[in-house]
């Protein structure tokens, strides 16, 4: 995944040939992850991200993320494939609250 975010730096964005590319790498997964950086759907936090997903908000730090797809299955998933494409084109919202504080919202 690191290949992508230094294309995404050196190419100056998400352009045509750097999205057909993340398409053609990760299929249905780059596509999603595509779509919720174009729709604003990646948030980061103070030591966090949420990626909005279809049917719920999935909590992404580092490489692991709280969806079904990476728990059950230990793999990347789309969520965590947006986090670095936003991280690297600099395309999310930036949103003040730390780890803690959405816990115990949402407990």
């Amino acid at each position: 995944m690191t290949e992508i975010r230094d294309e995404v730096r050196d190419a100056g964005g998400l352009t045509p040939p750097v999205r057909e590319r993340i398409c053609r790498s990760y299929g249905d997964r780059g596509k999603k992850a595509l779509a919720a950086v174009d729709s604003g759907l990646v948030r980061k936090y103070d030591d966090f991200f949420v990626v909005t997903g279809s049917s719920d908000e999935y909590i992404v730090e580092d490489d692991f993320c709280t969806c079904r797809d990476f728990i059950y299955r230990g793999r990347c998933c789309w969520h965590i494939l947006a986090v670095q494409i936003a991280l690297a084109a600099e395309l999310y919202q930036e949103k003040k609250g730390w780890y803690i504080d959405r816990w115990k919202m949402i407990r």
